[in-house]
């Protein structure tokens, strides 16, 4: 059975314990149960580093044989590189700040070539032994993880993602439709009587048309349709002559 399928075991230890244990212990060839594995992981990209860690959950392990090219180690992988951020920092022992333990170099991961690459969330801790250690260029302990990414980046990323996926087209909401559905037999309807008047008007001799704007409104409205033309009453007499009855119905 392996250490991480033990129930309640987990692997996180400081960087006092990378360094004073795992890494100077290995250095020297004694035993540190065989928990971190080598791997060249620079012959690797970092999202396929996870599966290659004897342990780890979100935090991967390796422990690595610097390569130099031109007298500097060699960081660049197929897709991409990794690029240092800020300057190393000093590992000290908590117990005894005088003695200096290591030092630790973060780096960031980069598709593509450099100075171009596009930057990724893909993060490693790069430990070594201090200079004066004698195999201290030869070997490195590594911690490969992912920074954690803010909810409002996430939320971004899934709308971005959402936008692309939707298809270019605009649809009106139901209650829009509805409207625009009225709106359009209203207008179909004014326009109807308009050119119905105006044959009455051709009928009976009448040179002049009235104005589309020359309505008047019913005290109230019928159905909702709003102003209707006064000679709409015509529409409704059997007789074709320019003096109407107006109907019993309406108010004089």
């Amino acid at each position: 059975m392996e250490f991480d399928e033990l129930p309640g075991f987990r692997f996180h230890p400081t960087e006092e314990e990378l360094l004073d244990f795992y890494l100077t212990k290995t250095v020297l060839g004694q035993d540190t149960a065989d928990i971190i594995g080598f791997l060249d992981i620079y012959n690797h990209e970092p999202w396929d580093l996870p599966g290659l860690s004897k342990i780890g959950e979100r935090e991967w392990y390796f422990l690595v044989h610097r390569e130099s090219v031109l007298g500097r180690p060699r960081r660049t992988t197929e897709k991409g590189y990794w690029k240092a951020t800020g300057s190393d920092r000093p590992i000290r022992c908590l117990m005894d700040p005088k003695r200096l333990l290591g030092h630790r170099k973060t780096m960031v991961f980069y598709r593509g070539r450099a100075p171009r690459g596009s930057k990724t969330d893909w993060v490693m801790n790069e430990y070594r032994l201090p200079s004066n250690c004698y195999l201290s260029k030869e070997m490195v302990l590594c911690k490969v993880y992912r920074k954690a990414t803010s909810l409002k980046v996430l939320e971004q990323r899934a709308a971005i993602e959402e936008m692309v996926r939707a298809p270019n087209v605009t649809s009106l909401s139901p209650p829009m439709q509805d409207n625009f559905s009225f709106y359009d037999h209203q207008k179909s309807f004014n326009k109807f009587l308009f050119e119905q008047n105006n044959v009455v008007h051709k009928v009976e001799g009448v040179a002049v048309i009235e104005d589309e704007d020359s309505k008047i409104g019913y005290p109230s409205q019928i159905m909702g349709v709003g102003p209707i033309k006064e000679h709409y009453s015509e529409l409704l007499s059997p007789k074709l002559a320019l003096d109407w009855t107006i109907d019993s119905f309406w108010p004089n």
